[in-house]
């Protein structure tokens, strides 16, 4: 079974109820429609009820049975989030009023939901900005318990004919952490080995990426992917982790020998963290759109529930594959 399948496969498992914060664009009507078909989840559409209403009618479907709608500003739970809210940001200067006509905002009342317990997780960013979308998961559901870093990652699948080494990958940071330090890398390397788990039930095997490897190039930037490595492997001392390495080193065996031949890894990673936002950005469009691999992202994680971000370029079946890795990730929570 290919991994996207054994994932839509689990998610349905599990029926989680996500909910989508944009419930008034036809792509998100489209993909809760999709996830209903499959089974992958319950969903809570997020927006005006008549214009997601008419989204339904321009498809020729009807919500029903597994898809919610709420509308925040006529929503029987508004006055409860907007207290809620008020609670969680009145050291920030907010109002009961201002709370009030926060959670008409849907990515808010979204966040609410999962933070109340209404609902396992939540995805937007489909309309929303990546700003709006992480600020407001991290202000309302907040960070996970022992976790000092918010990061992202994407979910890289290789499953095509021609994709010479199969199976499933992760680039982080590919879209939030700029320019992480040591600690910082450390920690995003700590993270994703944990999402890698929760989402696939594999050994991760982590690679620290730089221009060098093993001390091929001298360079501050070198340094501190080395430090970061250390660090990781301080924090978990079982993690199988290994930098700095190119990527060739860390993914190629045949490289590996030859560059790397003391590597645990031996040129078998499955997790790869870049030491810049640029980085790793660069590197998995080229992987998705030159490569031909399916990209799933960019994922949170360091949450205390799940809330992903969309590119606002996203497809449906984007948005259902989002939604599948988002109740794995919810899934992961209760066990």
């Amino acid at each position: 079974m290919k991994p996207l399948e054994t994932l839509l496969k689990n998610a349905a498992r599990s029926q989680k109820t996500i909910v989508l914060s944009e419930g008034t664009d036809p792509r998100i009507v489209e993909a809760a429609l999709q996830v209903r078909a499959q089974g992958i989840a319950r969903i809570i559409l997020v927006g005006d009820e008549l214009t997601v209403k008419l989204q339904f009618s321009l498809l020729k479907a009807e919500p029903g049975d597994g898809i919610e709608i709420h509308d925040p500003a006529t929503s029987p739970h508004h006055d409860e989030l907007a207290l809620l809210y008020y609670e969680l940001r009145k050291h920030k200067g907010v109002t009961l009023e201002k709370a009030l006509r926060a959670v008409t905002q849907p990515h808010i009342y979204a966040a609410l939901l999962v933070k109340k317990g209404l609902a396992d997780g939540t995805v937007g960013g489909a309309v929303a900005t990546t700003a709006d979308i992480v600020r407001t998961a991290i202000q309302v559901i907040g960070p996970a318990p022992g976790s000092s870093l918010v990061s992202s990652f994407f979910l890289m699948l290789f499953c095509e004919e021609h994709h010479v080494k199969k199976g499933v990958h992760i680039f982080a940071d590919s879209g939030l952490v700029v320019d992480p330090n040591a600690e910082e890398m450390a920690q995003i390397a700590l993270a994703s080995a944990k999402s890698f788990e929760t989402l696939t039930a594999e050994k991760p095997r982590v690679a620290m990426l730089s221009f060098s490897t093993h001390g091929s190039a001298s360079h501050d930037s070198v340094s501190k992917v080395v430090q970061a490595t250390d660090i990781a492997k301080s924090l978990d001392p079982d993690l199988l982790i290994d930098g700095e390495l190119q990527f060739d080193a860390a993914f190629v065996p045949d490289v590996a020998a030859s560059k790397a031949s003391t590597s645990p890894l031996e040129g078998d990673a499955n997790i790869f963290v870049f030491p810049s936002l640029e980085s790793g950005n660069i590197a998995y469009k080229i992987a998705q759109r030159i490569g031909g691999a399916t990209a799933i992202g960019p994922v949170l994680q360091g949450l205390a529930k799940p809330a992903n971000d969309l590119s606002r370029g996203c497809t449906a079946e984007d948005v259902v594959h989002m939604i599948a890795v988002t109740a794995a990730q919810a899934e992961h929570n209760d066990t």
